[in-house]
C-alpha cells in the first residue's frame, strides 16, 4: 500500500512547477531509462544493451525521427557505468541534435530489497542546423545572414536519483543541467537559432500480481521544461508468463498509445509502440501516427550469475 500511495502522489502532483518538453520524446520510456536518468546505470545487474527508433507523425514530410543506443552494466557491487547516444532529427536533416553521455551510478542498499542509486553523467551535444534543406527557404529572409550551425559542440552534465525494489521504482533526474544558447550575430543583431533548456523528469511504476502467471505494470512519467506545457504519460501493461506484454498509454492532451513486447529468451526482448494523436494534428490525412521499436539484449556478469525476473 505504501508503494501504491507513493505512485499516486507522483501521478497527482500539481502541475504548477511542471511545464514540459524539449528533449526527445519516447512512449517506451520504461525501457529507455538510462537516456533520461544516469542513476539507472547498472541497476539491472547485467550488461544491458538497448536500441530504440521512433518515427513521429508518419506521413508528414520532415517529421521528427529519433534513434537511441545505450549500454550499461555494474562494474562492482555498488558502482554502475553506462554510455548513451541519442540522435534527434527534424525537417529531413534541417535540425539535427546528437547527444552522447557517459553515466556513473553509486548504489546504497536501504533495506533487504530496496536500493537507492545516485547518478551523474557527462558528455556533450552536437547541434547541426542547415536552413538550405528547407523546401521554401529564402536566404535573404534571414536577418543577420545566418544560414546554418555546423556541428556546434556544447558540453553538458546531468544528475539523477533512482530507487527500486523488485516490485517498485521511482526516479528524479535532470539529464542536461546546463542551459545553452546557440546563436550567431553581429554588433547590431543577435539571432537565436536554438536554445537548450533544463528538462526535469519524474518517473515511477510498480508491479501488481493478478495471478501467478499475470502481472499488471502501471507507470507514469512527468516531464518539465520552462516555456512549454506539461507532459504527463500514464501507462498500464499486462505481463503474461513474464514473456508477453500488452498495454496502453495516454499522453495528456496529446496521444493515446498501444504497447506490445515479447521476451524471446532470458537475454533478448523486442518491444513496439504506436501513438495516435488526440490533437487537431491527429485528424489530418497526412498524419498516420507515431511508431517506436525497441530492442534489448543482456549478458550475465560476475555480479549476477542468474537472470532473475526483472520488471524494470
Amino acid at each position: 500500500m505504501k508503494k501504491i500511495a507513493v505512485f499516486l502522489i507522483l501521478l497527482l502532483l500539481p502541475p504548477i512547477w511542471l511545464q514540459a518538453q524539449q528533449d526527445a520524446q519516447y512512449t517506451q520510456y520504461m525501457y529507455n531509462t538510462l537516456s533520461i536518468n544516469p542513476a539507472y546505470a547498472g541497476s539491472r545487474g547485467v550488461l544491458s544493451i538497448n536500441a530504440l527508433h521512433r518515427s513521429q507523425w508518419l506521413g508528414l514530410d520532415g517529421a521528427p525521427k529519433t534513434q537511441t543506443m545505450s549500454l550499461h552494466s555494474p562494474v562492482s557491487n555498488r558502482v554502475g557505468l553506462g554510455l548513451s547516444i541519442v540522435n534527434d532529427e527534424i525537417g529531413n536533416g534541417t535540425n539535427q541534435d546528437t547527444y552522447f553521455d557517459a553515466a556513473f551510478s553509486y548504489s546504497v542498499p536501504t533495506s533487504e530489497n530496496g536500493i537507492l542509486s545516485l547518478g551523474l553523467k557527462a558528455g556533450g551535444h552536437l547541434l547541426n542546423i542547415d536552413f538550405n534543406k528547407l523546401r521554401n527557404y529564402v536566404p535573404n529572409a534571414m536577418s543577420g545572414g545566418n544560414e546554418s550551425v555546423d556541428k556546434k559542440f556544447s558540453p553538458n552534465f546531468g544528475i539523477g536519483v533512482y530507487y527500486h525494489t523488485n516490485r517498485f521504482y521511482a526516479g528524479l533526474s535532470v539529464p542536461n543541467f546546463l542551459k545553452t544558447d546557440h546563436f550567431e550575430g553581429n554588433n547590431s543583431t543577435t539571432n537565436y537559432l536554438s536554445q537548450e533548456r533544463l528538462n526535469l523528469y519524474l518517473i515511477s511504476g510498480f508491479i501488481l500480481d493478478i495471478n501467478p502467471d499475470l502481472q499488471l505494470k502501471p507507470g507514469v512519467l512527468l516531464k518539465s521544461v520552462a516555456g512549454a506545457p506539461l507532459q504527463l504519460d500514464v501507462s498500464a501493461t499486462f505481463l503474461l508468463d513474464q514473456k508477453f506484454s500488452l498495454g496502453a498509454a495516454y499522453r495528456w492532451d496529446a496521444a493515446i498509445s498501444a504497447l506490445v513486447g515479447f521476451q524471446f529468451t532470458d537475454k533478448f526482448m523486442v518491444g513496439m509502440a504506436y501513438d495516435k494523436e488526440t490533437t487537431a494534428l491527429g485528424g489530418t490525412e497526412f498524419n498516420d501516427g507515431s511508431f517506436e521499436v525497441f530492442l534489448r539484449y543482456e549478458l550475465l556478469t560476475k555480479f549476477k550469475k542468474v537472470l532473475n525476473p526483472r520488471f524494470f
